[in-house]
């Protein structure tokens, strides 16, 4: 089966400015960053005290979300890589494309009373490539098929040339690696992570500046699938993708923060030029992981605004007994959150761009339709499974009749499953 990943990345650059294909990847890697913590908090009670998940659930978080297929990458540590794409073969005639965090910059390294992710980030690389695409090492040509073929690698530029040049010395190495074993990446670009390093008002422009710098010498061969950055605003994101139309630009989640955060992140990112989006905390601490990665779903494919996916979401929530993390009102609120593993003051504002609603609850309708022309019909959301013969003209609703169609599917379809 060929991957959703590939087929839209072919449909993005055959017509970069008018193709609207969006790429979600969930981001399941953080047991290379958070050690203990990295499945999230257990949902059940443990009289008072806070305990995480195991790993074990963790693990099953993945199964359950790629299964649904409404993501088009499953990024994963090279361990869990190893048990699931290799070991049981997940993702055998799946349309979803397992990725392994190919490396572990300093930064990345946050344990609990630890202080590794303060200093300026420092290359490193815990996984190797083999080990990733056929679970030992020194894979031989026909077993590199085996587990992944995609890895995400990722660099921290501090504007300091002692820490810059070794930097781009392992990238490179890094490149040259790959490109001999036919292994694909895509760049993930973190903001630095040394307070002062670039003046707030030329972090965009920097960071910008760097992708452009680092990928000028390197054939194309050599360069990634896609990036994975911090998401500056309109302008930084418009500069960027008007710079090089085929390279394409996804956005990181940063920290968990409110539902609305991360709708309104993903909504704005696509709106200015953004073709891929990575949610990591977002997605791990919902209260219900699979009903929150459907209406990342939904948003994405340009079904649903951000305030009206938000009080869907709260419905379902309601529907399935769970009870939110949030009231509603607050869930709504668009907040400041750290777009760093280890929580640093780099925050990014992503300001509301959507009508408010009417007042009413959660069935309330936004004034008027901003996005779509009337005339345009979606494309058949890739969720839909048996017991719909056709997906419903979304553009022929009103936003009253799409919230509570997909209320009623996602009700449906939950059933009875837990958070």
């Amino acid at each position: 089966m060929q991957k959703s990943l590939d087929q839209k990345l072919a449909a993005i650059h055959a017509d970069p400015s008018g193709c609207r294909e969006f790429i979600l990847a969930d981001a399941k890697d953080a047991d290379m960053a958070f050690g203990i913590g990295a499945p999230g908090k257990s949902p059940e009670r443990h009289d008072g005290e806070l305990k995480f998940r195991t790993l074990s659930e963790y693990r099953e978080q993945i199964r359950q979300i790629a299964q649904s297929e409404l993501v088009d990458i499953m990024l994963m540590s090279a361990s869990t890589n190893d048990l699931l794409t290799i070991q049981e073969r997940l993702f055998d005639g799946s349309p979803v494309t397992p990725a392994a965090r190919a490396n572990d910059t300093t930064d990345v390294h946050i344990l609990r009373g630890g202080r590794l992710h303060e200093p300026a980030a420092r290359p490193f690389r815990s996984a190797s490539l083999d080990h990733i695409q056929c679970g030992h090492l020194d894979c031989s040509p026909d077993e590199r098929h085996l587990g992944s073929n995609l890895g995400l690698y990722s660099v921290t530029f501090n504007n300091d040339i002692d820490l810059d040049r070794p930097t781009l010395e392992q990238f490179k190495l890094f490149r040259e690696e790959a490109e001999r074993k036919g292994f694909r990446y895509f760049l993930e670009v973190f903001d630095p992570n040394v307070a002062g390093a670039v003046a707030p008002d030329k972090l965009g422009s920097f960071i910008n500046d760097a992708i452009a710098r680092a990928l000028a010498g390197v054939a194309t061969a050599g360069r990634p699938l896609f990036l994975k950055i911090v998401y500056h605003g309109p302008k930084a994101m418009e500069e960027l993708v008007r710079y090089d139309p085929h390279l394409v630009v996804g956005i990181l989640g940063g920290s968990a923060g409110t539902t609305r955060d991360a709708f309104q992140l993903l909504h704005d990112a696509k709106k200015y030029g953004g073709r891929v989006a990575l949610f990591g905390r977002k997605i791990n601490n919902a209260e219900n992981q699979l009903a929150f990665v459907q209406f990342l779903r939904l948003i994405a494919d340009g079904h649903l605004e951000p305030e009206e996916a938000v009080r869907a979401y709260h419905a379902v929530l309601q529907k399935l007994d769970i009870a939110p993390n949030r009231p509603l009102e607050t869930d709504l609120a668009v907040t400041d959150g750290s777009m760093s593993y280890g929580g640093s003051s780099t925050t990014i504002s992503v300001a509301a761009a959507t009508p408010p609603l009417r007042k009413g609850g959660q069935g309330g309708s936004r004034t008027k339709e901003t996005d779509s022309p009337a005339s345009a019909t979606p494309p058949s959301p890739p969720f839909l499974r048996g017991g719909e013969a056709s997906p419903p003209n979304f553009a022929a609703m009103s936003p009253t009749e799409r919230l509570a169609y997909h209320q009623a599917r996602l009700n449906r379809q939950l059933g009875e499953r837990g958070a």
